[in-house]
């Protein structure tokens, strides 16, 4: 595969489209005629999703098992959509003209669709360095989760060897302490999740520098949006996930209440229970807590002319929105399961602006980092105070954790990085003695 091509190779192929389900039943009549009328027993499902090929036939055993799943009722339908994205890249690889058909499992093992298949997704992730470990691993599941499912509703010959099962056993602990086992089925045709050895905090990402972030805020100020610029700052500053920031309304600024303990902090309620509702990861309610001077920043932008133009092309339900884009549409995802991608494309922008500008740490910068970088400092902040209970605590509360033990990532980060800096300086320290020693000796 050439990588240079890799995004011309799935132009004009399969599509993945949300579509507007109602579940229908059907009576025959006296004569034999099939009359067709909506079922009230079943839910309607808003942003169903489908794939189609690229000539436009549904691809029916696909769309058969997304059905079963968003209709079972134990299933998200987010979860849903994102296993239906897996599969779309599935289908587009499989249009490929090297490609074999879905169904193609030969007694050659080397040869089985899903063996090229999970080869493929390995270069993807090991040679070119575009899908995520996390990513690789889960779009290898979600296949194998469909073939299970073909072979359960006779959709494939269910006496063609796909893979082979291995039943494992996982040993974990309970949260009272007692080690407890799990026995589970994998597969051989499964992608091992590759476990990195550096230290991480939010899902997998590093925090940036203090004067990183400064960098990156004074070049922000200049050469991307007031939007995108805003929501930098207040993922610097709050620590809210992208998804919460794009969700804001200027009614939650108007609640805004002042922190009974600090001076010039204010908090801002968020995800179940704040008004309007604003979304949180896991739907865990709180407090943003916010500089006094940022948020006046965010009101003045809030109430300012730009802002406004953008609120005159807005749709009613788009208009209380603190950042919507200059169509009125908001920056993140709909609901209706299309990513928007003003947001993106604006970080893609920001990001070569920056290189270009000689920033080498926005090489690889995701605006998740933000929240990375407002934890680590904060907890770099309170564990001086001795209290590691109390900092916990707070960090946890401040970054909507639903468990500590993501809060305990960044004490351990903060470990881990004093511990290098000491070795470095200690290698350092015998290094410049050495070479002192080398350079009198050889006087």
């Amino acid at each position: 595969m050439d990588i240079h091509n890799y995004s011309r190779l799935f132009k004009n192929m399969a599509t993945l489209e949300f579509i507007n389900y109602t579940p229908y039943r059907h009576t025959v009549i006296n004569d034999g005629e099939v009359i067709w009328e909506c079922d009230p027993n079943l839910k309607a499902i808003k942003s169903l999703p489908m794939i189609f090929w690229a000539d436009g036939v549904p691809w029916h055993e696909v769309n058969h098992w997304a059905h079963e799943r968003a209709t079972s009722g134990n299933i998200e339908l987010k979860t849903v959509q994102d296993q239906m994205r897996h599969l779309h890249k599935f289908a587009e690889w499989l249009e490929l003209p090297e490609s074999p058909d879905w169904r193609h499992f030969p007694m050659s093992r080397a040869d089985r669709v899903l063996i090229k298949w999970r080869k493929y997704l390995i270069d993807l992730r090991d040679k070119f360095s575009i899908l995520a470990p996390t990513s690789t691993t889960a779009r290898m599941n979600a296949c194998i989760s469909f073939y299970r499912h073909c072979s359960a509703f006779g959709l494939i010959d269910q006496n063609t060897q796909k893979w082979t099962d291995t039943p494992v056993v996982i040993k974990y602990h309970d949260t009272a302490g007692f080690e407890r086992t799990l026995s589970r089925i994998t597969t051989d045709v499964s992608i091992k999740c590759k476990v990195t050895n550096r230290t991480t905090v939010e899902e997998g990402l590093l925090p940036i520098t203090g004067e990183h972030m400064r960098q990156l805020l004074a070049f922000a100020r200049l050469n991307c949006t007031q939007e995108l610029f805003l929501m930098l700052k207040l993922g610097f500053f709050t620590g809210a996930r992208v998804q919460t920031i794009c969700d804001l309304r200027v009614s939650n600024l108007d609640r805004a209440v002042p922190d009974p303990d600090v001076a010039d902090l204010w908090r801002i309620a968020v995800g179940p229970g704040s008004q309007p509702h604003v979304k949180t990861k896991f739907d865990v309610s709180g407090n943003l807590l916010i500089p006094e001077q940022l948020l006046n920043e965010i009101k003045d932008y809030a109430y300012s002319i730009r802002r406004m133009k953008r609120v005159a092309q807005a749709p009613s339900e788009n208009k209380d929105l603190l950042f919507i884009t200059t169509r009125g549409n908001p920056y993140e995802r709909k609901e209706d399961g299309k990513r928007s991608s003003a947001i993106n494309s604006e970080m893609v922008i920001l990001r070569h602006k920056a290189r270009s500008a000689g920033l080498k740490f926005m090489d690889r910068f995701h605006f998740h980092q933000t929240r990375a970088t407002y934890g680590t400092q904060l907890m770099k902040t309170l564990l001086p105070m001795g209290n590691l209970q109390a900092a916990l605590e707070f960090v946890r509360n401040a970054m909507f954790h639903k468990e500590v033990s993501t809060t305990m990532k960044y004490i351990k980060f903060i470990e881990h990085t004093k511990r290098k800096i000491e070795v470095a300086n200690a290698y350092t320290q015998v290094f410049l003695g050495l070479s002192k020693k080398i350079g009198n000796e050889g006087a």
